[in-house]
């Protein structure tokens, strides 16, 4: 795994003690990777900035959504000078990716060593939601999943994340919109990168700041257990939870961390999370044709969530090269959701959106020539041999 650079606040602070310039591993530091008090300190300790200049830094980096000093009107040119030889308003190098016909956009973001990740706006009736990336690449080597042939490149920063939703919040307010709500659900396992994704996730929810509510904010994870209980434990935003299989055979074909967490293990976690009383989990279900579409899964479901507060989320299969797998049949879907309605599973089908631009879920990533990850390729190749077998 490539290296990822320390922005804590303790080794930034003793950067600038001794500051001897930038270097590829470690470049300027990063404003937006600290929360309200971090920065704080930084800026007062590191740079002499006094405090009422604090908080309009704070501004222009979260209300204002400044790319660089220079646009900071209301401080002193030698402050602005001061902060940009060694700190930086942006991590990433933005730019748009594609945009499919229903309007979804994804976003692409070139970080300092050249990975790229990427983000999806996807644009509702009644909201829009920005899909936002926690690694480059994904360890968890889920079959279904394109980012999975990447393998994991390294973890994101806590800048790297939030410049995601600045820039699209930035973007959107050009075009007279904004982002109401922001999904954990791109690039990555963000349970992988767990204290990153609870500063970001800290750093959005700030008053002072971005302001998202915590009902606006999703985090999902694979299943693994202990970094769940523990994020619960840490912070109060949604939480939505891959199950895609109704058995332990099956998970385990297409999502390694079964191995490690199993489904009794996982639902038992579920059932004594730590939620309020308008608090549910949300259990997405990607349907996979032929695997795990058949109404002996859905009344598997229904045992599996019984005594979870939960909803559950359908998730038709998006297509991608290499893939064993593909969508079920309409008529698959829809009767697979009314069983489930009819045993009162709360149960929801997610639209599809960006699918021809590779910008719906499960799309996200670029493989390039990279050999596919050992774990990935074993259970790539018993699936295509499975399914050759079946016809």
């Amino acid at each position: 795994m490539a290296r990822t650079p320390d922005v804590s606040l303790e080794t930034s602070l003793s950067r600038l003690s001794d500051w001897d310039g930038v270097s590829v591993f470690e470049p300027k530091i990063p404003l937006c990777a600290f929360e309200k008090n971090e920065l704080y300190t930084l800026l007062t300790e590191g740079y002499g900035v006094k405090k009422f200049r604090v908080k309009q830094i704070y501004q222009w980096l979260y209300h204002h959504l400044v790319d660089d000093f220079d646009e900071m009107t209301n401080l002193s040119k030698a402050l602005r000078e001061r902060l940009g030889k060694s700190a930086r308003v942006r991590t990433t190098l933005a730019g748009i990716g594609h945009i499919a016909s229903d309007g979804t956009t994804k976003f692409t973001f070139k970080l300092f060593d050249d990975a790229v990740v990427e983000a999806v706006f996807l644009p509702f009736e009644t909201r829009n939601t920005l899909c936002i990336s926690s690694q480059v690449g994904c360890a968890m080597g889920c079959t279904f999943c394109f980012t999975a042939q990447m393998g994991l490149v390294r973890h994101l920063t806590p800048d790297e994340i939030v410049d995601q939703v600045v820039f699209a919040k930035k973007w959107a307010r050009d075009r007279d919109q904004n982002v109401s709500n922001i999904v954990y659900m791109g690039m990555g396992e963000p349970l992988h990168n767990l204290d990153a994704v609870i500063k970001s996730v800290a750093i959005f929810k700030h008053e002072d700041g971005l302001n998202f509510s915590r009902r606006k904010i999703t985090v999902s994870t694979s299943g693994l257990v202990d970094a769940m209980n523990t994020f619960m434990d840490e912070s109060d935003v949604q939480l939505a939870v891959s199950l895609n299989a109704t058995t332990d055979i099956q998970r385990s074909k297409i999502m390694p961390v079964n191995d490690r967490y199993d489904l009794e293990t996982l639902m038992r976690s579920l059932k004594v999370l730590p939620l309020d009383k308008r608090q549910r989990i949300t259990l997405e279900y990607v349907m996979l044709k032929d695997f795990n579409d058949t109404i002996e899964d859905a009344q598997r479901i229904v045992k599996l969530t019984k005594g979870i507060k939960c909803k559950l989320n359908l998730i038709p299969f998006n297509p991608h090269p290499g893939s064993p797998f593909e969508t079920p049949e309409e008529e698959n879907i829809e009767k697979f959701q009314e069983y489930l309605r009819s045993k009162k599973v709360s149960c929801f089908r997610r639209k599809t959106r960006g699918r021809d631009e590779m910008a719906a879920c499960g799309q996200l990533g670029e493989p390039g020539e990279r050999p596919l990850p050992k774990h990935l390729k074993k259970r790539l190749e018993i699936l295509h041999s499975d399914r050759m077998n079946a016809k």
